[in-house]
């Protein structure tokens, strides 16, 4: 959550980067096949002095290098696997503040909801995750109060909101999708509907995902099955030009999206970086290479 955040934020800061909201790419830059630095929508050009990093989905990314596929093969190539990657269903949430009185002190923080066991695990609707984390951090709501969070994970249907043809049948569409959702928080909270307040209850789609994560087709990630294809590291075809996130190496998730920023800060460092940051963590105690140096003694014995 937000302390995640704020400690990224620090950690950018500490060493002379700045943060920048509101400021929407329009496109990446590229001279010679080598990024040099992006173009944002307001036409302000930001010159990369080292390199250029994404951390946008696939498909955002391809459209930021779609002008530049005419004089870069680099960025034709990426652009045209863009194409050829299939995005995974999206996801449909419930957000709720409930009342906590009278729930046992024992309720699980989160919990797993499997509608039909005959059916495949991702078949749409039929797996519910139920996440509780004030039963874990009771300081996100306020005393006397849980913060639920209901959602059909990475299996919900694109084209069924897409195709809405007003508002009413949109808001009518949410209404039935999310029935499954209330149906697996009664089998936890059975009276939850009655603990619910008022003005906190917040139903998010895959067109929600679209519009304020800027996620192509609201997806989930990228369908890329394992043992058939894998996920691409931080290089690309463009110089100067690497990849993190959900896209990449090792995939979807908080722990692997921050494990991507790593190798793509990893791979942008140059050796003598490397051997500057370790001996720091030796200097500061906070890494102990003495395993290390016992495995190479035994080795070489």
């Amino acid at each position: 959550g937000k302390a995640i955040i704020d400690a990224l934020v620090r950690g950018l800061e500490k060493h002379g980067g700045s943060l920048r909201l509101r400021s929407h790419v329009e496109e990446i830059l590229v001279e010679n096949n080598r990024a040099v630095g992006v173009r944002l929508r307001n036409g302000e050009v930001i010159k990369a002095s080292r390199a250029v990093v994404s951390n946008a989905p696939l498909w955002n990314t391809a459209e930021l290098l779609k002008t530049q596929t005419q004089k870069s093969q680099g960025a034709k190539t990426f652009v045209e696997f863009a194409n050829r990657v299939e995005p995974t269903p999206s996801m449909c949430h419930l957000h709720l503040g409930i009342k906590k009185a009278g729930l046992p002190e024992t309720i699980e923080a989160h919990q797993v909801v499997v509608h039909d066991w005959d059916q495949p695990i991702d078949s749409p609707q039929n797996l519910v995750v139920i996440s509780i984390p004030t039963v874990h951090d009771p300081g996100m709501a306020p005393e006397g109060y849980h913060v639920v969070h209901a959602y059909l994970a990475g299996n919900e249907p694109y084209d069924l909101y897409e195709n809405a043809k007003d508002k009413a049948e949109y808001e009518a569409i949410k209404e039935e999708r999310t029935k499954i959702l209330w149906s697996a928080l009664e089998r936890a909270i059975p009276d939850i509907k009655d603990r619910v307040i008022e003005g906190v209850n917040m139903t998010a789609t895959p067109l929600t995902h679209e519009r304020f994560l800027r996620r192509h087709r609201g997806a989930y990630g990228p369908n890329l099955p394992a043992g058939k294809t894998s996920y691409p590291g931080p290089k690309t075809e463009i110089d100067g030009f690497y990849r993190c996130g959900d896209s990449c190496f090792p995939g979807v998730g908080v722990p692997a999206v921050a494990a991507s920023g790593i190798n793509a800060a990893n791979t942008i460092a140059d050796i003598s970086e490397h051997l500057s940051l370790l001996q720091d963590l030796r200097t500061s105690g906070i890494y102990d290479d003495s395993l290390t140096k016992s495995l190479a003694t035994a080795e070489s014995s």
